[in-house]
This record gives C-alpha cells, structure tokens and sequence, in this order.
C-alpha cells in the first residue's frame, strides 16, 4: 500500500521532473533524503524558491530542510513596477506575504546566510522583513525596493555583527541616510556595501563616513546616483574595490587607501563647476577605470606605482576648455604613468592636442607601457596628440587603433590599422567591411 509521503514525492517529482517517476518514487532506498542537510541544501540551492518551497510536502525530512534553508532568494517572483505611481497590486500582496510567512515559519535557532528579494512596499513593511532578517543573523542582504515615498535607512543594518554584505537599490523616489552620528557607530562586520539611489540634499551625511573607523572590515564599496553630493572622502584601510558612479553633482572626492587594487569613476563630477577636483593615494592600485567623467578642476594622482590597467575617457560640454582643465588632464594622464595598459577615448586625443601648444603642459613618460589603444578618428588636428603619446611610449609593444566615425567626415568605411614592432591590430567603423589582420 503507498504511503502518503510517498504519494506526495510522486506528485511533486511528477510536476517538477520528466522521467520514470514510478521507478524513481517506488525505489525502496531514499538515497537523496540520507544525504546530509549542507548537502542537500546546496542541491536545493539550484532550483526557483517556489519549487524548493515544494519540497516540503514530500515527508517531515524535507519539511525540516525548508526550514532551515539558509539561501533565500525571492528575485524569481518579485517584480517592480517601473511607474511610481502605480500601487501594490493583489499579486505582489501575494508575493510580499510569501515571503514574510517564508520568514515567519523558519526554526528560531537556523541563520540566515542570504537573502535577495525584490519588491514594491511600504517602508514599515520593508524594515519588518530586514528586522526579521537580522534575527536570523543573514549574512548576505540583497535588497532592490520601490517606495511610494523616500525612506530613510534601515535602523536594523546598522548595528546587525552577522552581517557581511548588503546591497540596497532604490527605485524612485529614493532613500535617506540616517545622521552622521547613528551611521557612524555601526557596520562593524561588514565587507561588502552598495547603495544606489541615495538622496543628500540638505545634509553631508556620507561625505565624511566612509573612515576606518566606520568601516573597518569594509573590501568592496559600490555608490551610485547618489543626489546632492558635493565632497566625498574615503579612507577605509582595508578597501580592495571601489566603484563611484552617476554622481553628477560631485565636486571633491578625496580617495586614500592603502589597499585599494580596482578603482572605476563613472559619470561623475559637476560639469559647470570649475574648482571640482580629485585626489587619489593608492600604493596597490592596479586598475583604473575614469570614463565619461567631467573634467575636474584639479587633479592629483599619487603613488599609483602598483598600476597595471587604466582606462580614460571624458565628458566633453563643449570644445572649448580652459588651461587649468588642460593640465588637470596632464595630471591625470601622469598619475597613471605607470600602466603597463592604457585605453584612451576619442575625447583625451582631442585634449592631448590642445596642450600641445602649451609649453608648459607635458606628459610625462609611460615608460612602462606595453599596450597602448586608442579611440579617434581621421581629423588632422588629432595629429598632435597622438604623437605625444608615441613619443611618450618608448617600451610600446601593441598598438590598437580604433576609428571611430565623426560626424564632420562622409561615411566611407575607413580601415585603422597600428603597426608596432610586429604586432597589429586593426580596429574598423564600418561593420560592413571585412578585417584583415594581415600587418603590412
């Protein structure tokens, strides 16, 4: 006679697997459910969080696993609305009490290693599932939430010793930080942190935050849109990873980390503000990562000596630039000297150019340079700027050229090519010609 727990193994086997389902169900040695429960968990891990919920009916061995499952990730169901005007609807009424009963039925004494959901809801709602969390001790919070209002920043995070990493994306409106003195006091645990979408106006809550003695453990650091920002300074000993992105209202950023290896500055800097400016000491940097940013007013790059990779590309208002513009180029470009790969954009050939008939700007030396790519197009005034830069590779091994299109030049398909010391490569605007690699 079937039992029912194997009746249910049945049915769900046979919703969620193609196969014999006789022979699987009616075999009398339950290998899987003797596995260990890290085992098991892991294997679990692999499927939709609908289909792992499933498995609880199957018998009181699953029903324990579901429990104490640690990895919860609710992205599969959760959808956001892209309108901020829209309210919750039934469905994601439905899809929020899933996972709050999820949360609500686990074993008081299983932790939490991760957890991802994302949703449109209240800010009452959105700090009851995060406080719930922090009782569970999660270890990896994964949060994207759109509000019908700004929020302010989850009080619970704060003071959480399980938590390693947390991720918190705004949809519209936004969220707000908490004062400097209650988000000074806490995240002594954590290593991981990204924010996007934070609103500043009318308070310097994060300019002055990101200190050793805020973020002692902190290795990776994701900012992005983050409104109002004027200054920002960052000098968390152990960071590895920065990322600062769509700040465009920032005028000082001041990084200084003695451990720092992989820096990107995406789309930042105040465009109409002349006094902007950057300061950058990282001994151990090794990548740099400066595209579609404004040029700043001022630029000081120091003891950049570890630095094997950079990438550089402007954000150009208009053709005209001043001196002090110019050279906080050349400032840049000699802050990253020693880049074993350089990649530079239309933009920075356009500038090199520029300076040349300014005496008093030079680029120094990439001594160290082996590859060298650039972004530009056929225009006679970018002669000048690139012949700085050749003149300034003396140990240049590759050279890539890709020509770009300008909107001044008839679309004939023109053919790129760099030749150096053996090596080219060829880089082609117009994708119906065929490349030939074949160096001349």
């Amino acid at each position: 006679m079937e039992t029912r727990s194997a009746k249910r193994r049945k049915v769900w086997f046979s919703e969620n697997y193609e196969g014999d389902i006789e022979t699987l169900c009616n075999n009398t040695t339950d290998r899987i459910s003797d596995l260990p429960d890290p085992i098991l968990h892991h294997i679990l891990f692999l499927l939709p969080i609908k289909s792992i919920a499933q498995t609880s009916v199957l018998s009181k061995r699953w029903r324990s696993l579901w429990s104490s499952f640690p990895d919860l990730d609710f992205t599969s169901i959760n959808t956001i609305s892209t309108s901020p005007l829209n309210l919750i609807n039934s469905s994601k009424r439905s899809s929020m009490d899933f996972i709050s009963q999820v949360l609500s039925l686990r074993d008081k004494h299983s932790d939490l290693r991760t957890l991802r959901f994302r949703a449109r809801l209240s800010f009452s709602g959105l700090n009851g599932l995060i406080r719930c969390a922090i009782r569970h001790k999660v270890q990896e919070l994964d949060v994207e939430v759109a509000t019908e209002d700004y929020f302010n920043f989850p009080r619970g995070v704060i003071k959480s010793e399980s938590l390693r990493v947390f991720k918190l994306k705004s949809r519209y409106p936004g969220f707000r930080l908490l004062p400097s003195s209650v988000m000074a006091g806490g995240f002594r645990s954590l290593h991981t942190l990204s924010l996007s979408l934070v609103i500043l106006y009318d308070q310097s809550s994060l300019s002055d935050l990101f200190t050793e003695s805020s973020f002692p453990r902190l290795k990776k650091l994701n900012l992005d849109a983050c409104f109002g920002l004027k200054t920002l300074k960052i000098s968390c000993r152990a960071l590895e990873d920065l990322t600062l992105e769509n700040c465009f209202q920032l005028n000082g950023l001041d990084i200084s980390c003695a451990k720092l290896e992989k820096l990107r500055i995406t789309s930042c800097f105040d465009a109409y503000y002349d006094k902007s400016w950057v300061k950058i000491n990282a001994p151990y940097l090794r990548i740099v990562v400066w595209e579609y940013n404004a040029i700043t007013g001022t630029s000081s790059l120091q003891n950049l000596t570890s630095l094997h990779e950079a990438s550089v590309g402007f954000f150009l208002l208009h053709e005209d630039i001043s001196t002090e513009k110019l050279r906080s180029v050349c400032d840049l470009l000699c802050g990253l000297s020693h880049a074993q790969t350089l990649t530079l954009e239309s933009q920075c050939i356009e500038i090199l150019s520029n300076t040349n008939n300014l005496s008093h700007l030079v680029v120094h030396p990439f001594n160290n340079l082996k590859i060298l790519e650039l972004h530009t197009g056929f225009n006679k005034n970018n002669i000048p700027g690139l012949a700085t830069l050749f003149r300034s590779s003396p140990a240049l091994d590759t050279l890539i050229l890709k020509i770009i299109n300008d909107y001044k030049i008839e679309r004939r398909g023109y053919v790129g090519y760099g030749y150096v010391q053996g090596r080219a490569i060829l880089g082609i605007s117009n994708p119906n010609f065929e490349a030939i690699s074949k160096p001349p």
